[in-house]
């Protein structure tokens, strides 16, 4: 039997960690406010930042943190709906 990896970010694509994070943050500005990096806050795009984020390590592990960050702040208001 297959055993499934634990980590989030297993399997998941950069685009679409990038496209959640926009779509959590409502849009490229909040997103520019949480990481200031280029790509987020100067005519930002998608593709124009997913170009940036593969070739930079750097931007790329802040990006992955915050999305870590996000799933987290989603469990958490998940769980207290519940109750």
């Amino acid at each position: 039997m297959e055993q499934q990896s634990k980590d989030p970010l297993h399997g998941k694509r950069l685009d679409a960690i990038l496209e959640e994070l926009v779509e959590y943050y409502q849009g490229f500005e909040e997103l520019g406010k949480q990481i200031n990096i280029k790509c987020f806050t100067d005519n930002p795009s998608i593709s124009s930042s997913l170009k940036f984020l593969r070739k930079t390590d750097w931007a790329r592990a802040k990006v992955e943190s915050l999305y870590l960050y996000v799933l987290r702040q989603k469990k958490k208001a998940e769980a207290k709906n519940k109750n």
